[in-house]
C-alpha cells in the first residue's frame, strides 16, 4: 500500500508539472505588427462629436430605400422591429414608464453613435458594408422615421453632430 502512494504521489507531481508547463506562453515566431493601413482600416469609431466622420451625404429619402433593401427585413418596414431586430421608432416619452420602449427617437442620445453603430454592425452579419453615403442616408431615414429630423434634410460630417 506505500508502494501504491508513493508512485500515486508521484503521478500527480507530474500531472501538475505537465499541466503547469503546458500552459506556460510560448509566443516565438507567431503573430507579426500590424501595418499603418491595416490600422486605419479598423479605426472607425465615431466620436459623439463626430469629427471622424468620414465625407458623404444622405437624405432621409434616398435611406428610405437602402433600409427597404436592406434592414427591412430584420427592423420591419416601418422600423416596429420584429423577433429578428430590434425597434427602431417611437417610444418618446416611455423611458420612465413600467415598460419603456427604447428606440432611436427614445433612448439614442447621439445621432453620430447611431451613425457608428450602423456604420460597424449593419446588416447583420455585413458590418462595414454599406457605403459612407448609405450609412448617412440610412441615419437620416431612422432620425426622420423618430421625427428627429424632416424627410429633405441632408445628413453629412457638418449636420449629422447637430
Amino acid at each position: 500500500m506505500r508502494c501504491f502512494c508513493k508512485l500515486l504521489a508521484l503521478f500527480i507531481v507530474l500531472l501538475v508539472c505537465a499541466a503547469s508547463w503546458a500552459q506556460a506562453p510560448n509566443y516565438k515566431n507567431v503573430g507579426r505588427v500590424a501595418t499603418p493601413e491595416e490600422i486605419r482600416a479598423w479605426d472607425i469609431s465615431i466620436s459623439i462629436s463626430g469629427k471622424e466622420l468620414p465625407a458623404g451625404n444622405g437624405t432621409a429619402k434616398d435611406g428610405a430605400k437602402i433600409y427597404a433593401e436592406k434592414c427591412a427585413a430584420c427592423h420591419g418596414p416601418s422600423g416596429e422591429g420584429s423577433q429578428m431586430g430590434n425597434r427602431l421608432v417611437g417610444g418618446q416619452g416611455t423611458l420612465t414608464s413600467a415598460d419603456p420602449v427604447k428606440t432611436i427617437g427614445s433612448y439614442w442620445a447621439f445621432a453620430t453613435t447611431v451613425y457608428d453603430y450602423i456604420n460597424r454592425a449593419m446588416p447583420k452579419g455585413q458590418g462595414g458594408s454599406l457605403t459612407p453615403n448609405e450609412v448617412y442616408a440610412v441615419t437620416a431615414f431612422i432620425l426622420y422615421r423618430n421625427n428627429i429630423i424632416k424627410e429633405s434634410d441632408v445628413m453629412d460630417a457638418k449636420s449629422l453632430p447637430k
